[in-house]
């Protein structure tokens, strides 16, 4: 038995949009796209796209780089998984899955599952309150709309 601290927490997204125009935008070279001060670095994709086995990192102030494994990406079932670590601090991993929902819209269902791996990791999950993470999720469903509608993104100085 550890003493790891573990928070989980989930949220459901209706984005206005069928659930195969959705799906696609799940993917780090898409969500360049569609969610403001999104960037990362492709590590590793066959595809260049995500794929099951893509690598890539993002950059966060104050922290080593995050490393992200794409351990799921199931197209027909509309699922994608990533497992996240951030050096000296916590593992992440990260399950979203897209639905039908009426005739044009989808859910969205995003459920993150960190594990605190030190002091750091700690810190991190103490200030990850669940406001903090509703203000993330809600940002991203109100871009991901804003795109779907417009075809830009919405900036989070206006959002």
């Amino acid at each position: 038995m550890t003493d790891a601290t573990r928070v989980v927490r989930a949220y459901r997204q209706t984005i206005e949009a069928t659930p195969d125009v959705v799906f696609p935008l799940l993917c780090p070279v898409r969500e360049v796209e569609w969610l403001d001060g999104f960037a990362f670095t492709m590590i590793y994709s066959a595809s260049g796209l995500i794929e099951a086995g893509a690598v890539f990192t993002t950059a966060a102030s104050g922290e080593p780089d995050t490393i992200w494994v794409v351990t799921r990406h199931d197209p027909a079932g509309r699922v994608v998984q990533f497992t996240r670590f951030t050096p000296g601090s916590r593992t992440c991993v990260l399950t979203i899955s897209v639905s039908a929902c009426g005739g044009t819209q989808s859910f969205v269902d995003v459920r993150y599952e960190y594990t605190s791996i030190a002091p750091r990791g700690d810190a991190f999950l103490a200030a990850w309150t669940e406001s903090t993470f509703l203000d993330a999720v809600v940002f991203w469903e109100q871009s991901m709309n804003h795109f779907l509608q417009t075809g830009k993104r919405l900036s989070r100085a206006t959002g």
